[in-house]
């Protein structure tokens, strides 16, 4: 099995792989995603994922997007990495929650509000190396974009948005 997570993690390294994946790996999690009403997402049998929706941050509109995550379960968060595979810009998802905080994610086939945060200062360099940690070829990523890389905590938020 290590072996195996080993060669996934040097193929996702490759810009090859930043190229194809973003085209490809968001919609087959959103299509299993929704044909297992939200008990399966394809890309969690590698790395623990979840589908955040946020509002889109100049339509408002809701937008569903299938992500890894680093879930903490010792405080209920999660940390999302907003690698965009390596690509140059920041994934519009990151903008969606910039400009609105509060959003939803399914997880394990729960829905959770949460509220999004995004990291800064040594809290940001503390969730980098955890994030290292849980997913060496982010390291990839980075050293291929000039841009930082947005990290942010989701935390359980009410359902009166507290």
């Amino acid at each position: 099995m290590r072996a195996g997570i080993r060669t996934v993690q040097r193929i996702s390294s490759t810009r090859a792989f930043a190229r194809l994946a973003p085209h490809v790996i968001p919609a087959l999690d959103r299509a299993v995603h929704r044909l297992t009403r939200g008990k399966v997402l394809l890309s969690a049998q590698m790395l623990p994922g979840l589908v955040l929706t946020a509002r889109g941050a100049r339509t408002g509109l809701p937008r569903r997007t299938p992500l890894a995550c680093m879930p903490d379960e010792a405080t209920g968060t999660w940390i999302l990495v907003g690698s965009n595979f390596g690509r140059p810009g920041h994934p519009a998802w990151t903008g969606n929650l910039l400009a609105h905080p509060e959003a939803e994610i399914s997880w394990r086939g729960g829905d959770v509000p949460v509220r999004a945060e995004l990291l800064t200062g040594a809290e940001r360099a503390a969730a980098w190396q955890a994030a290292l940690v849980f997913w060496p070829p982010y390291a990839a990523y980075q050293a291929r974009v000039e841009r930082e890389i947005r990290l942010f905590r989701l935390t359980r938020r009410d359902a009166h948005g507290e």
